[in-house]
C-alpha cells in the first residue's frame, strides 16, 4: 500500500442541497453527534471536483445529481484541518481545499443515509439550517444562497 492509498487528499467538496424554496439539506454524522452538515467528502484519485460531488451526494443521500441542476459556484475554501480529522491526512498535512457546489431540486425528497456516516437527516429554511453547521464554510455558503440561488 502507498502512502497516497493510506491518506485523504487534502482537496474535497461542499455541496449545499436545497430546494425551489430555499430549504436546505442537513445530515447529523454518525462519528460526532451533533455534528450537522451538508454533503462533504474527498477527492479521489484522478476525480475532478464534479465527480467528486456527483459520488458524494449519491453514496451520503441517494439522491442522484445528474438528474437535477448541479451548479458549481466557482468558489473554493482553504481552511485549516480540524485537530480531530488530522489523522486522515499525511504528516505535515494542515489545510484543505474545499470546492463549493450547490444542488438545487424542484422540493425535498427522502433521503437515504449512508448509516455507516450519517445518524439522520432534516430539512430546514436555509436562515435556520445555517448556524446548525459547525463547519463556519458550511454555514457561509448556505448564508450566501439566496444571492447564488438569483444567479442562472
Amino acid at each position: 500500500m502507498t502512502v497516497s492509498t493510506l491518506y485523504k487528499i487534502p482537496r474535497s467538496i461542499l455541496v449545499i442541497i436545497y430546494t425551489a424554496k430555499l430549504d436546505v439539506l442537513l445530515i447529523e454524522r454518525a462519528d460526532y453527534v451533533g455534528y450537522w452538515q451538508s454533503v462533504t467528502g474527498s477527492m479521489e484519485k484522478d476525480e475532478t471536483p464534479r465527480q467528486t460531488a456527483t459520488r458524494e451526494v449519491l453514496e451520503e443521500t441517494g439522491i442522484d445529481a445528474t438528474q437535477y441542476a448541479l451548479n458549481d459556484w466557482q468558489q473554493e475554501n482553504i481552511w485549516e484541518i480540524y485537530p480531530i480529522w488530522a489523522h486522515r491526512y499525511a504528516p505535515g498535512t494542515t489545510h484543505n481545499t474545499e470546492h463549493v457546489f450547490g444542488l438545487q431540486l424542484p422540493d425535498r425528497v427522502s433521503v437515504t443515509l449512508h448509516v455507516r456516516e450519517h445518524l439522520q437527516y432534516v430539512w430546514l429554511a436555509s436562515e435556520k439550517a445555517a448556524p446548525l453547521c459547525f463547519s463556519h464554510s458550511n454555514r457561509e455558503a448556505i448564508l450566501d444562497l439566496p444571492r447564488r440561488a438569483a444567479i442562472p
